[in-house]
């Protein structure tokens, strides 16, 4: 049960890093890629009828997390309690970003929330990847199974190193690189014209950010969390993951190149979901090494819940993705096909 629990959690995140991903990365390219007025509400349109809803997957996770790894929640929490205010702040500007910019007519007022949209995008995809890259590097767990991180203590790697620290910092371009490319992608799908062409210009040049960036990450990783290639020896099923994070990340190229960009943008999803997967399938058992000792890392088995309780919440859970699944595809379904602006019409 801990397993298929492990599992969820896992499609949980994956699934709001592929679809807020896009909303991000469209936040991140928002000041380069739309110059002038129409060109930004042409963007924000491409995601306004979907990035609050995307979101409810990062709180479906946090939810489910809470429910199934209660001392993992609990410790997680409150060891990472920092950055997650800082997380807060950056969504709660995002969101105004977006929401704000048409209430008042000005010349100040737009550009001022286009900037808290693009630069609170770019800076939540930078904190994502640190964070990935805390859980692959560790933290400082303690006997009672908790800890504090600091932001930053050394850049070295070092056991009680704070959040952001070189790897960390690595991740974070990695994140930004790849996300930047998806929601390059994304916004490519949904518009046409002079939009269109630059978003696939910035995507093929995030896809050599993404390269360059995913190979430092590799070694890195093999320098910082060698254990991480064991599961991938003993269970060769598990090269899967990596093998679909290779053929997205060449399909994404290759459609891009000729102008597919429904497939481009679902071949870098493939190429998200893959990079995680792997990630995960090479943490396993632990959901959170510690950087004191293995003997102090969070597994799913020393964080579950009772087998009774997580046996109770699976039938509420599937209910509640049946829900999940019905909206999303009603929503993107409802709003298919290219972004059109119409003047003297309500919009972002």
């Amino acid at each position: 049960m801990e397993i298929l629990w492990f599992c969820i959690v896992a499609f949980m995140l994956t699934m709001y890093v592929i679809l807020d991903g896009f909303d991000l990365g469209a936040g991140i390219i928002h000041l380069f890629v739309a110059r002038s007025e129409e060109e930004r509400r042409t963007i924000l349109n491409a995601i306004g009828p979907v990035w609050d809803g995307n979101e409810v997957w990062l709180l479906a996770a946090g939810g489910t997390l809470y429910f199934a790894f209660p001392l993992l929640y609990a410790s997680g929490f409150s060891g990472f309690y920092l950055p997650l205010m800082i997380m807060l702040w950056l969504f709660m500007l995002r969101g105004l970003g977006i929401e704000f910019r048409h209430h008042i007519q000005s010349p100040v007022w737009k550009p001022f929330w286009d900037v808290v949209f693009s630069i609170s995008s770019l800076l939540l995809t930078i904190i994502f990847g640190a964070a990935l890259g805390n859980i692959i590097r560790g933290v400082p767990i303690n006997q009672s199974g908790y800890f504090f991180v600091p932001l930053w203590t050394t850049f070295t790697f070092v056991p009680d190193a704070g959040v952001l620290d070189w790897f960390t910092v690595l991740m974070g371009l990695v994140a930004l690189c790849t996300l930047t490319a998806h929601g390059a992608n994304y916004i490519s799908l949904k518009t046409e014209g002079a939009i269109q062409e630059k978003s696939r210009s910035v995507a093929a040049y995030a896809w050599w950010g993404i390269l360059i960036t995913s190979i430092l990450a590799l070694i890195a990783t093999s320098f910082v969390r060698p254990a991480i290639w064991q599961n991938f020896s003993a269970i060769p099923f598990g090269c899967v993951f990596p093998l679909l994070g290779i053929l997205g990340f060449a399909g994404t190229a290759y459609y891009r190149k000729r102008k597919q960009d429904l497939l481009a943008f679902v071949a870098s999803s493939v190429f998200i979901g893959g990079m995680l997967g792997a990630t995960v399938f090479g943490l396993f058992p632990t959901v959170l090494p510690a950087s004191t000792g293995t003997q102090y890392s969070l597994t799913i088995y020393n964080t579950a819940a009772q087998h009774y309780g997580l046996s109770v919440g699976l039938v509420w859970w599937i209910l509640g993705i049946i829900l999940t699944a019905g909206y999303f595809i009603y929503i993107y379904r409802i709003f298919r096909g290219k972004v059109k602006i119409l003047h003297n019409m309500p919009g972002y």
